[in-house]
């Protein structure tokens, strides 16, 4: 009976708190929390928070129903460019330290602290062939005797690395060894040739980390075809990505080519952005009946640079008579600026005024303002578009479910979009500093 109420009074306390994960963050009045998640390949599942104390300090308790895998540590937002990985065994405690300038260290768990030997002892080896390299030497010896380094650093480490989860990491990072001595040139290009023979794209491990994803960008953005056209480059890169991670599962290949096609798209490059959904990202949302990611790629290349903008119906005053056009019927002026703003917007009450201002003192006829408000409710609007006579004002019902809003992709307010006179868009300015500058550029 004494056993029995041991065991009854331990056994909650082992199933509740079974290892830990202690952390420091520097410098501490950064930090307010950290987000615990178990990364799966095509989800993150929430496990916990832990507040971060005064002195950077924080802990998740891991009790037994957290399975071995990857977790992600999340400090910061967008989740997505502030977070880190960590291996979890199920069998010791993990503590480290992050700092905003170096990164993670860990100082106790055995297999992450492996995981960054080995990214260092290898990094050391590639420093010294950089060097070798840049210092143009003759001596092919110390080439060879760097390269055989490097082949028994990486054979040391799989073996040191053998049962445990790091060992997917450590051989999907082996990189291309050669034998006997290559010039810069061969080597460089061996490398590229060969940068993903080892990248199991269908290793759930990897899956469930920023592994591929740093991977990919690493390639993509980093691998010079020694071409001057930036465009091509990357067009080519992804090419060779896409073809490497054939054996990708779809829903992973999915949330890659997506995150790729964000990058393009968020950087400007609407054309490699287009070329991504255009010849890979389109076909797998079709096989996945992922309509909303459908409707996003078209919206995007509808909305793209150089391409002719959504046409819409407006009423203009003419001889003292409304007439009612489409945009792509107007001939009034060399551009056109179609600004989305919305009469309880303060942003836009801020910014419409110093609009009007600055298009008064381009030349008569050079510039044709078109607001679309986004309202609720027309009375608010009615009594403000008397301030600005010389805009073509249209009426948005029904604010965000407005079909023009929709097909311009507006999600927030005022948005700006700049036409030719033949009414292509040529510049999607964020603000109206951004659209003060693309005039005065001209």
């Amino acid at each position: 009976m004494n056993r029995l109420f041991f065991l009854t009074v331990l056994l909650p306390g082992i199933l509740i708190a079974q290892h830990t994960i202690k952390g420091k963050f520097s410098p501490a009045k950064d930090y307010n929390v950290a987000l615990l998640y178990k990364v799966t390949p095509t989800l993150s599942e929430y496990i916990a928070n832990a507040e971060v104390n005064e002195d950077g300090t924080f802990q998740f308790k891991l009790d037994s129903t957290a399975t071995k895998g990857m977790y992600r540590i999340v400090y910061a937002v967008p989740q997505e460019d502030y977070n880190f990985d960590v291996i979890y065994n199920g069998k010791e405690d993990i503590h480290l330290t992050f700092n905003s300038e170096t990164g993670v260290t860990f100082q106790n768990s055995i297999e992450n602290k492996l995981l960054a030997s080995y990214t260092d002892s290898m990094s050391m080896v590639t420093q010294s062939i950089g060097n070798y390299f840049r210092q143009k030497s003759e001596d092919t010896l110390a080439l060879n005797a760097i390269f055989k380094t490097q082949a028994e650093t990486q054979s040391s480490f799989e073996a040191a690395a053998k049962n445990t989860i790091a060992l997917s990491f450590i051989k999907a990072n082996k990189p291309y060894i050669p034998k006997k001595f290559k010039d810069v040139g061969t080597y460089v290009d061996s490398l590229r040739h060969h940068y993903f023979d080892f990248v199991k794209f269908d290793d759930k491990t990897l899956q469930s980390s920023n592994f591929l994803e740093e991977r990919m960008l690493n390639y993509v953005f980093g691998m010079s075809f020694n071409s001057a056209d930036e465009i091509t480059t990357y067009k080519k890169n992804i090419d060779v990505f896409c073809k490497a991670m054939k054996r990708a599962p779809i829903k992973v290949k999915r949330i890659l080519l997506v995150d790729l096609w964000q990058q393009m798209a968020d950087l400007n490059y609407e054309d490699v952005a287009n070329y991504i959904a255009e010849t890979y990202l389109m076909d797998i949302a079709v096989e996945l009946n992922d309509q909303e990611l459908l409707h996003g790629l078209i919206l995007f290349k509808n909305l793209s640079i150089g391409n002719a903008a959504p046409d819409f119906s407006l009423e203009i005053q003419k001889e003292g008579k409304t007439v009612t056009k489409k945009i792509s019927e107007l001939n009034t002026a060399e551009r056109y600026i179609i600004v989305f703003w919305s009469s309880g917007c303060s942003h836009c009450l801020d910014e419409v005024p110093q609009l009007r201002t600055y298009i008064q003192s381009k030349e008569k006829g050079n510039v044709q303002i078109v607001a679309v408000a986004l309202e609720k409710d027309p009375l608010k609007w009615k009594n403000l578009i008397s301030n600005y006579p010389e805009f073509i004002h249209v009426y948005g019902a029904g604010k965000w479910e407005n079909q023009i809003g929709n097909d311009y992709g507006v999600t927030a307010t005022p948005t700006y979009f700049i036409l030719d006179k033949d009414k292509h868009i040529i510049s999607k300015p964020e603000n109206i500093e951004a659209l003060k500058l693309f005039f005065e550029k001209e």
